[in-house]
């Protein structure tokens, strides 16, 4: 029984980090370069970027079993593990432990960003034309308030320190980054990725007010 348990547990840990890699972590990156797009002004942003996303066939599918499902797969095992290990980072003050805790903390921030920017901007078109319409002229008001710029800012920082960091510690659990030297550069490649990926997230925004 207890094998069995814990394969199971080991299996659905490998398909939660596989889950905020591929369709999760995935969409992130098309997201942000999606919003980059909006240096380009609100014709180039509306017709060419949200009007083409609004034109793929089956968009409603894809929503649903390619974002959603597994946003809430993650999500919601993510919730399930939340109490395991929490007093190790006490135990190993060291950077990774801490690292440990803002994954934590982070994923439950994501989750309540998530309703506010998906229930301002997705759902909210749903019911006001005028949203899906210009959505560039819809996030150009919402961002020009500095609070729910700043609100924003976490958010999105949140979301890539959570990515990141996932990633670096799905390359161990993996058995992808076995020695210490291993570890050490793709800790590094996941700094690098951070700061690269913060940066159009941050491009994308302001290209939305300037």
């Amino acid at each position: 029984m207890q094998t069995s348990i814990h394969n199971t547990h080991f299996l659905l840990r490998r398909l939660h980090s596989l889950l905020g890699l591929l369709p999760v972590g995935g969409f992130l990156i098309f997201h942000l370069w999606e919003n980059s797009q909006s240096r380009f002004g609100p014709a180039h942003y509306n017709e060419q970027v949200v009007g083409w996303l609004q034109g793929l066939n089956y968009l409603t599918l894809l929503e649903i079993f390619v974002i959603a499902l597994p946003l809430l797969l993650h999500a919601g095992y993510g919730l399930l593990i939340l109490r395991s290990g929490h007093n190790e980072w006490r135990r190993n003050p060291w950077l990774h432990h801490r690292l440990y805790l803002l994954q934590r903390i982070s994923g439950i921030a994501i989750l309540l960003f998530l309703l506010f920017h998906v229930g301002w901007t997705r759902i909210w078109g749903i019911w006001e034309p005028a949203v899906k319409a210009d959505l560039f002229g819809h996030m150009q008001s919402i961002l020009s308030q500095p609070p729910i710029f700043l609100l924003y800012l976490l958010g999105l920082l949140l979301s890539l320190i959570h990515l990141c960091n996932g990633l670096w510690t799905m390359a161990i659990s993996w058995g992808l980054t076995t020695s210490v030297q291993a570890q050490r550069r793709w800790f590094l490649f996941c700094i690098a990725l951070f700061v690269l990926l913060s940066a159009m997230g941050l491009h994308g925004m302001l290209g939305f007010i300037l």
